[in-house]
């Protein structure tokens, strides 16, 4: 049977709301995915934006996927890139890196909508201290299955007789999905831990209705039915299981936690570097 689970929301202000659906009590995982964020979808007003000041990551890799809006990333490798709608930003953490987030100039002297997902996908332990690396990867470069209504975007991994070019780390699965009113999908069996954010619309999974919002974390083995009754965005995210259990604490995940308290020292005394064009601020360690 689907477990269904209300992700959390946090207001961020100003009408910028996130909805953290991984982890929770009922799903601390699902396949290497040990984080799931809904951002928005928000309209900013001509000024405002995102600002996420630098902070620092270990033993993942952060992957950003949007549906309007935009965001610039930079990082201590001296990487610069806008992302927008449709592509993939997948920066592998490793032993260490830290990036910034924020609206680029232009969006946020226009004003802007916002709608997107950001995902922390967990190492493997034998690359839990790789090297930090950042790729972009344009919407144009992506495989795109469309048909009767529905757009699917393959953003990691295989499905549907397709690839992605972005690098993972072990068996992983992530499509974005775009159904039309009355369009439907099969969602393949695929990896052994699968689930379905639904970002907005009504859907039926199976002929079960489905309120916009909601993580289903799909029955192993099985093919699912999404059908759309209004306009809808989803996304299929999944993989194997991470080989062992992972520690979080904060913007850290490690199969070892002395690896988590080094990384904190390293964060106090600013051994991950700085990030050109944006010196001059950070988020500082939390004091629990």
């Amino acid at each position: 049977m689907t477990l269904v689970i209300e992700p959390r929301s946090h207001d961020l202000g100003g009408g910028f709301t996130v909805r953290r659906a991984v982890p929770t009590l009922q799903m601390r995982s699902v396949g290497p995915f040990v984080f799931v964020d809904h951002m928005g979808p928000a309209v900013f007003e001509p000024g405002a934006g995102i600002d996420v000041r630098p902070h620092p990551h270990i033993g993942l890799a952060t992957v950003t996927f949007l549906w309007s809006g935009g965001l610039r990333h930079r990082d201590t490798l001296g990487s610069l890139q806008d992302i927008l709608p449709g592509d993939v930003n997948w920066m592998t953490a490793g032993r260490g890196i830290a990036h910034s987030e924020r609206t680029p100039p232009g969006l946020r002297a226009d004003g802007h909508p916002l709608h997107g997902m950001q995902t922390w996908v967990g190492l493997p332990q034998r690359h839990e201290d790789t090297a930090p690396a950042f790729h972009h990867h344009p919407a144009d470069t992506l495989p795109r299955l469309a048909r009767r209504g529905a757009l699917l975007r393959l953003i990691a991994g295989r499905a549907h007789g397709e690839e992605s070019p972005v690098r993972a780390f072990g068996e992983i699965l992530n499509v974005a999905i775009d159904l039309e009113a009355e369009a439907e999908t099969a969602i393949e069996p695929g990896p052994r831990e699968r689930a379905l954010y639904v970002l907005e619309g009504e859907a039926q999974l199976d002929g079960a209705d489905v309120p916009a919002r909601r993580l289903l974390v799909l029955d192993p083995g099985a093919t699912a039915r999404l059908r759309a009754k209004t306009p809808l965005k989803a996304m299929l995210f999944g993989g194997e299981p991470l080989d062992g259990r992972r520690h979080l604490w904060w913007n850290f995940v490690s199969s070892s936690p002395e690896r988590i308290e080094q990384a904190k020292a390293d964060w106090r005394a600013g051994r991950f570097g700085t990030i050109p064009g944006d010196e001059e601020e950070f988020i500082p360690l939390p004091e629990r």
